[in-house]
């Protein structure tokens, strides 16, 4: 048999990827939460080289400046660092373990979800019962559990954060890979003698992909908001570097003088969060073939 798709299969994986994407277009929030991430990570990734002070340069003379003074287009915080600097540098730490943070969670969720779903009986009972074991403790509870008992750094806080957040995403495979497992195609591999990982991973899996995408869009979004909140009460990233979370922590003293300094990192966690919340929903509407009405 060719190993090259016929062009049948060609055409129908042209025609998917433009209904697909043409759903997707049609989603304004998604589109606007898109371009939204996109000028965040460019200003994360460019800002830090455009201004003139980096994230650690002081100023005494500078301390509690307001926003759009001098240089300091954000304002300065207590010890006169300036807080566009900060927040950029802090947006690189935020996203990148938000990503990271969704990867690692997505590969967990999904290699336990597509095991439980595809095995089922007892190996598949008693592995979406270790999910329910996790999902029975607040993810919230854990992940301050975890924090408080390892040093933290961005690495750390990536990892307990994915830790924490893998389950939802294996109930969601568990659940496809279930509703698939007994169609014609994976019969059809079976009997050629393929080996089950070849059958979880190469035939059912892309079949599963819509929701797992899905899913880790909106995984994203999570794990910012708990990097944010486990370093707001203390236990994440550490000053003097600087994340969303650390910002917000050092700036509840300062509200009634300094607001601009809680101001500014709220406004970027909550833009960070509804973004990817709304390319979630604009995904989820795109890989839905019954929302197309053309």
């Amino acid at each position: 048999m060719s190993a090259v798709a016929s062009p049948i299969a060609v055409e129908r994986i042209h025609w998917w990827q433009s209904r697909t994407l043409r759903r997707f277009m049609r989603h304004r929030l998604a589109l606007i939460g898109l371009a939204m991430i996109v000028i965040l990570t460019f200003a994360c990734v460019c800002g830090p080289w455009l201004l003139p002070y980096d994230e650690l340069y002081i100023d005494i003379r500078a301390r509690f400046a307001s926003p759009m003074t001098g240089a300091h287009i954000f304002g300065t915080d207590p010890l006169g660092r300036d807080i566009a600097a900060r927040l950029f540098m802090a947006g690189r730490i935020s996203l990148l373990v938000g990503f990271f943070a969704m990867l690692l969670s997505t590969a967990i969720g999904t290699v336990i979800g597509i095991t439980a779903g595809y095995y089922g009986g007892r190996l598949g009972a008693a592995l979406m019962r270790f999910v329910d074991a996790f999902l029975s403790f607040p993810s919230i509870f854990l992940l301050l559990v975890l924090a408080a008992f390892i040093k933290p750094s961005p690495f750390m806080i990536t990892v307990i954060i994915a830790v924490t957040s893998w389950m939802e995403i294996a109930r969601i495979v568990e659940a496809e890979i279930r509703s698939l497992r007994e169609r014609d195609f994976v019969m059809a591999a079976r009997m050629l003698g393929l080996r089950d990982t070849k059958i979880m991973f190469r035939e059912l899996l892309p079949n599963a992909i819509g929701p797992i995408i899905v899913a880790a869009t909106l995984t994203v979004a999570r794990a910012i908001l708990l990097e944010a909140y486990v370093s707001f009460l203390g236990y994440g990233i550490q000053p003097p570097l600087p994340s969303w979370g650390n910002m917000l922590n050092g700036a509840q003293q300062y509200l009634d003088r300094a607001p601009w300094l809680a101001i500014v990192p709220g406004v970027a966690i909550t833009l960070a969060v509804t973004s990817f919340n709304f390319i979630g929903d604009g995904l989820r509407d795109a890989l839905d073939a019954r929302s197309d009405i053309d």
